[in-house]
C-alpha cells in the first residue's frame, strides 16, 4: 500500500488551503498514492494557540462541505483519506480525523486527550473523544493517534489489540521537538508491531513555527525513508502488511502479555 504523508502550512483562509490540500492530493496520486494523509486541523490556522470564541465559527459537522469535498475526491481518484478537521455535533466540538474510502465517510476518530497548556488551549475547543476506532483501508487495519495521544501507551496499544497494522499520527508540533517524536513513535512502532506514519504541520504562525519532518516507522522502529523537510511536500512510503504481522510473530509481545496484572493502570 503506498501512503502519501501530506504535510502542508496553513494560512487564515480556509478555502485557500482546501484548494491546496486537494493540489497536492492530485500530485500524490499521480505519483501512485493509494492512501494520504493530512496534518491535525490543517484547514485552518492554528486556532487553538488562544482562547476565542469566534474560532467555534470555524467548526462544520461530518456531512458538511469539506467532508463532503474530499468524499468526492476519494471517489473520483479511487484512494482512501485521513482528513483532520474541526468537528461539530450538535452542541460538542471535536479534534476529529474523517475516514473517508470509496467516495464514503467510514467512521470518525476524535482525539481524546487534549492538551491545556501555553498555545496548545485545546480543552477551551473540544470535547474529548471515547474510542480508538480501527478502520481497514485497501485490505489494511489502520487506526490514529492525533498529535497529543500519542503521549499515552495505551492507545496504540489498544489500537494493535485490535488489529491495526498501520498508526497513523497527524500533529500540529513545534519548538524543537523532533528527536523526541520520533522516539516516542519508534517506541509505539517496536512494543506493538505497527507500521507508523507520522504528519506534521509546516509554517510560521504567531508564535509557533511548525517544523514539519514527516517520517514513516517500519515496526522494527526504524525510519523506512528519510524524513520530510521544514517545506510543504508528499512523503511517499510503501507500508508491506505482512512485515507488520512477520515481526508480531517474531516477537511474540502479545503473547506474553499479562493483563491479569494490568488492572492498575485502569484508574
Amino acid at each position: 500500500m503506498k501512503v502519501a504523508a501530506i504535510q502542508l502550512a496553513s494560512s487564515p483562509d480556509k478555502g485557500r488551503n482546501l484548494e491546496k490540500a486537494l493540489r497536492f492530493a492530485e500530485a500524490a496520486v499521480q505519483r501512485g498514492a493509494e492512501v494520504l494523509c493530512f496534518p491535525e486541523l490543517f484547514p485552518y490556522p492554528w486556532f487553538p494557540s488562544k482562547v476565542d470564541e469566534r474560532a467555534f465559527s470555524l467548526a462544520e459537522p461530518a456531512d458538511g462541505p469539506l467532508i463532503s469535498e474530499f468524499c468526492e475526491f476519494s471517489k473520483r481518484e479511487g484512494v482512501s483519506l485521513i482528513v483532520p478537521f474541526f468537528e461539530r455535533e450538535g452542541g460538542n466540538f471535536y479534534n476529529s480525523a474523517a475516514v473517508i474510502s470509496g467516495g464514503e465517510l467510514m467512521g470518525l476518530y476524535r482525539k481524546v486527550h487534549l492538551p491545556e497548556i501555553p498555545l496548545w488551549e485545546e480543552r477551551f475547543y473540544f470535547s474529548p473523544g471515547d474510542n480508538f476506532p480501527v478502520f481497514a483501508l485497501n485490505g489494511v487495519k489502520i487506526g490514529i493517534q492525533m498529535s497529543w495521544d500519542s503521549l499515552f501507551p495505551e492507545g496504540p496499544r489498544i489500537l494493535a489489540l485490535k488489529g491495526a497494522e498501520v498508526l497513523f499520527v497527524p500533529s500540529a508540533c513545534a519548538f524543537r521537538t523532533q528527536q523526541r517524536w520520533l522516539k516516542l513513535l519508534a517506541g509505539h512502532a517496536i512494543s506493538n508491531g505497527l507500521f507508523v506514519v507520522r504528519v506534521n504541520r509546516v509554517g510560521e504562525e504567531p508564535h509557533q513555527h511548525f517544523y514539519g519532518m514527516s517520517f514513516f516507522l517500519d515496526p522494527e522502529g526504524e525510519l523506512i525513508l528519510e524524513p520530510a523537510g521544514l517545506e510543504e511536500g508528499i512523503l511517499l512510503g510503501e507500508i508491506l502488511p505482512e512485515e507488520a504481522r512477520r515481526v508480531r510473530t517474531k516477537w511474540c509481545l502479545f503473547k506474553d502479555r499479562r493483563p491479569d496484572l494490568y488492572r492498575g493502570i485502569s484508574s
